[in-house]
């Protein structure tokens, strides 16, 4: 980038000496310089043609540098993630192996932690059984209180029917008996 800038500061000051004030009347030693400085003007311009042509292989040359640099950074990228993953590998395997020896000091521990996470387990199955259990002996009770009544509703109706009957029996008897008798006193009197 500062190559660039360089490039156009050179080009700026090309066009800064072909840049000439109005002619005016000169004494004879500014016309001498004039002549001087004319003659840089086309050293200057075949000089800005040369530093056209550095700031163009100068800027291929630093973009190549920039595309280096890119390149290392890919590769030290690549790098890192590779590192990193050994990284994580090695902590896995060293998280197993701290397991491991915590298991040699206490061979106990590990199963009693191996019981407690499945009582855990348990322990979480059981609370949405239990309320289902207790929601369905709620259900239970109140199928229960439902037929209990239901049958005892049942007997009084049975009760009722058989009182019934016992008074359907007697009045068919009392039929009975005042037929015969109508019958007995028709025939008396015939």
């Amino acid at each position: 980038m500062t190559q660039t800038n360089a490039g156009a500061s050179t080009g700026a000051a090309a066009a800064a000496t072909t840049e000439l004030p109005p002619p005016q009347p000169q004494p004879q030693t500014q016309r001498s310089e004039m002549v001087l400085h004319t003659g840089s003007l086309s050293f200057s311009s075949h000089m800005s043609r040369e530093d056209e042509e550095m700031t163009r292989s100068a800027l291929s040359a630093f973009r190549a540098k920039e595309d280096e640099i890119e390149k290392r950074r890919a590769e030290v990228r690549e790098r890192i993630q590779a590192q990193l993953g050994r990284v994580e590998e090695e902590t896995r395997r060293l998280s197993t192996l701290r397991e491991e020896i915590e298991s040699m000091a206490d061979p106990m521990r590990k199963e009693v932690s191996v019981v407690r996470k499945k009582i855990d387990s348990v322990n979480k199955e059981l609370k949405p059984l239990g309320s289902t259990v207790q929601k369905k002996e709620r259900e239970y009770k109140e199928a229960l209180d439902t037929f209990n009544e239901k049958n005892r509703e049942k007997v009084q109706l049975i009760t009722k029917l058989m009182e019934m009957e016992q008074l359907v029996g007697e009045s068919e008897k009392l039929r009975m008996k005042k037929l015969e008798e109508l019958s007995k006193s028709i025939e008396e009197t015939v």
